[in-house]
């Protein structure tokens, strides 16, 4: 009976710590999608802030009658 005692506890810690790391891997989930989604939020304002500043560039050219802005080059 002692055998089965030890082989029995052996499989129950093993069952153990594969619960264990799948809670530690599903915690380490749900953190890299925040991380994601705040990655995503800041590159959406930053687009934002850049055509809003594009934006405001064309305004000040037409009322200086400038046509091309230097800002922008053409690519090969």
């Amino acid at each position: 009976m002692g055998l089965d005692v030890v082989i029995l506890s052996i499989i129950i810690g093993t069952l153990a710590a594969i619960v264990y790391s799948l809670r530690v891997l599903v915690l380490l989930e749900r953190r890299i999608s925040r991380i994601d989604l705040n990655i995503e939020r800041i590159a959406t304002r930053i687009m934002k802030e850049e055509l809003m500043i594009e934006n405001e560039e064309k305004k000040i050219e037409s009322k200086l009658g400038i046509k091309g802005s230097s800002r922008k080059k053409k690519k090969k």
